[in-house]
This record gives structure tokens, sequence and C-alpha cells, in this order.
């Protein structure tokens, strides 16, 4: 089937539009006026008061837990440290067990079944050796969401298949189906890659990719990006997009945009500036997706399910 009938078949079933809410506040209720200012009711929880999700003590996870129903705010995923920049391969694997356990429980009173994991960063061991431990956990905890109905998602970030279409397919092929992958359009620049290249190898894999990930940068001479509104950056964004949709892709596009928090160099800048800069980036992939995703009698349809409508963030 041609790509542009792939796409408007589906073409009735809106996409679901989200965000990493940490990015626009602190607390589960800044989270929540930033997404519900957008239209949206739908949330990526990474943190809450700066503190990972399986870490809340039971208090506080009811209280965030019940705030989203309140406000009937539902929860796209949940992003784990498991495997992530600061869990190498060689540390306790303990530690993304353990989380994985509470993640179980937690998950389910949010209703969601995604958990965003990665593949363990290597620390001084070969490559042969870091490919079979970093499979082997991966595997193990696969097996052990898929147990309980959860399914975890790959980031192409930090770890073995970080950054490696063949790496990421062979990690899919071991862990079996309690793997996904989450595909992030702007994690290239940092990891030394081409994530458009990267989405191109993958998209064979399409059916196995549920969540989208949607940041832009513009790249300086140097190579370090310099994060901007989706579309407005170097990273081909509405080719992904384009790409994504042409193989079918309905799952959540969920905004990060690393503008006013960037987790990794320990940056957030003030509140209303993170609020500002979130809002900005989800009417910046509105207007992307207006300006990429049309199709024969009309756009693809990306409206949130009570029909609210996008508004600018105030200056």
């Amino acid at each position: 089937m041609p790509a542009e009938q792939q796409t408007a078949v589906q073409a009735d079933e809106p996409l679901r539009l989200t965000g990493i809410g940490d990015e626009a506040a602190l607390g589960v209720e800044g989270q929540i006026a930033a997404v519900s200012a957008l239209g949206w009711r739908s949330v990526e929880l990474r943190t809450v008061d700066g503190t990972p999700v399986a870490d809340l003590s039971p208090t506080a996870f009811d209280r965030v837990a019940g705030t989203l129903a309140d406000a009937g705010v539902s929860v796209a995923a949940v992003d784990a440290r498991i495997g992530g920049w600061a869990r190498p391969v060689t540390g306790d694997f303990a530690a993304d067990l353990a989380e994985l356990a509470v993640l179980e429980q937690r998950c389910a009173r949010l209703g969601t079944r995604f958990v965003r994991v990665m593949s363990f960063p290597n620390d001084g061991l070969d490559a042969d050796a870091w490919e079979r431990e970093a499979l082997r956990r991966v595997r193990e905890l696969a097996h052990r969401a898929a147990e309980s109905g959860l399914t975890l998602l790959h980031e192409n970030c930090s770890g073995w298949a970080g950054a490696d279409a063949t790496r990421t397919v062979r990690l899919l092929e071991t862990a079996g189906p309690g793997l996904a992958l989450l595909f992030d359009t702007g994690n290239g620049p940092a990891y030394g890659y081409d994530g458009h290249r990267l989405l191109t190898e993958l998209l064979p894999y399409a059916d196995r990719i549920l969540h989208v990930h949607v940041k832009d940068a513009v790249i300086a001479p140097d190579g370090r990006p310099a994060y901007c509104e989706p579309g407005t950056g170097d990273l081909r964004i509405a080719d992904c997009l384009r790409a994504l949709l042409a193989h079918g892709y309905r799952g959540a596009l969920s905004i990060e945009p690393h503008i006013a928090v960037r987790p990794h160099e320990d940056h957030r800048d003030p509140e209303e500036r993170c609020h500002a800069a979130f809002v900005r980036s989800g009417v910046a992939l509105r207007n992307l997706l207006d300006a990429c995703a049309r199709v024969p009698g009309g756009t693809i349809a990306h409206t949130p399910p009570d029909g609210a409508a996008l508004r600018e963030p105030a200056q």
C-alpha cells in the first residue's frame, strides 16, 4: 500500500499528544496546568517535586495519582531510570529490578502499561561482555514486565543499543514481547548519531515503535545542540513525523523540549519559563502536524479527546 494511503487509512484516529510533565513544572499541579493549557488530557511522568515516580513515598504517590484522576488527566508513560545514564552495565542490577517492582504496582494505579527504559551504558567492559550483560539484563526485565502486564519502551539514548539500529533489533529479538521502542527525535546530537537516519533504519520494525519523544535542536559548529521548538531546528522533525505516519504510527507524540530543563546538565530555569517553553513547544508541534501531516481529504487528526483548542502561552 502506498505511504499516502497508509496514512489516510489511519487519519480518523487521533494521535495522542502529551509531554514529559517535569519539563513544565516540578509539582503535579503545575504539570497538569501545562498540558491543560494546550488542551491535552495526558501527561508523561518522569519526576514529581524532583523525585522519580518509583521513589515517591506511598503518601506522596497517592496524592499524585489522586490529583491526576481528579483533573481527568491520564498518564501516557512513566520514565524510569532503569538502564539509564546513571545506571551503568556494571552497576547493581538489584536497583533496576526493585524499581520495576515498584512501578508494576504504580503503573496499574496510574492506568498506563508503558515504562521507559534504556540499555545500560558501558563502564569498562570489553565489547562482548558489555553486549552479553546488557542483553541479559534487558531480557530479564522485559520478561518480568510482560508477566505483570507492562511493556518496557527502549529509548534511543544512553546504553548498548541506544544509537545503533542493528543492536536495537537484536535487543528486541532477545527481549521478546515485553520490550518495544520509544523513538526520540532529538537524542542524536548528544550521542553522536543522525536521528533521522536511525529512524529510517528502524522503519521495518515500525510496529514495535509505540511511543515518540519530540524535541528539536540547532546544531552548533562544534556539534553541540541548542534545543528549540519542534520544527525550528536541524533535526528533520517533519521528515521523522511523515515517516512515522506513513508507516501507520498512532501512538503518543510526547514533547520533551529540553529548552528550559536539561536534566543531564542539572539545569532548570525559573518555573514560569519552564511552563512557557513547554507550551510553546506544544503549540509548535500542533503547527508542525498541520504543516507536514496533510493527506488527501484533510489533515491527520490530532485534536484532544475533549476537542479543546490549543492556546498560545501568555506573554
